[in-house]
């Protein structure tokens, strides 16, 4: 897959909360952070993009299968909103491409032997450090 499976907008659930931190008079008042709620397991995802989802090792991510997300960096609830759901769509598009499978190479002849050339002039040096016979 080249881009990012779509997450559809009745499968997240937004909660506005009160925002930790300063904040001056409104910080008490005014409920502007966000907690975002995507359910993994009950989405319309891929099966492949759901287990690399699941199989993830981050906070954010409950052991129901649950990514909880708070936005609370900007003052109003909408850009904590448009924020959540960045993350989102980072988090699921990170798992979305398949990591490229590694192929074991061998070193070449030459290399092999440059590689050993230097063991043995480095041992000779070392020998070299010992202490001189009287």
């Amino acid at each position: 897959m080249s881009r990012a499976p779509v997450i559809h907008p009745h499968e997240v659930e937004f909660s506005a909360i009160r925002a930790q931190g300063a904040g001056g008079q409104n910080v008490n008042k005014v409920s502007s952070a966000i907690h975002l709620r995507f359910d993994i397991r009950a989405s319309s995802l891929p099966e492949p993009v759901k287990e690399r989802l699941l199989g993830l090792n981050d906070q954010r991510i409950t052991r129901d299968g649950i990514v909880v997300i708070k936005a609370q960096t900007h003052r109003s609830q909408e850009k904590n909103k448009e924020e959540a759901l960045q993350r989102l769509h980072e988090l699921v598009a990170s798992v979305s491409v398949l990591p490229r499978t590694r192929r074991p190479t061998k070193p070449t002849r030459s290399a092999q032997r440059k590689r050993l050339e230097k063991k043995t002039i480095r041992g000779q040096i070392k020998a070299m450090r010992g202490k001189v016979p009287d």
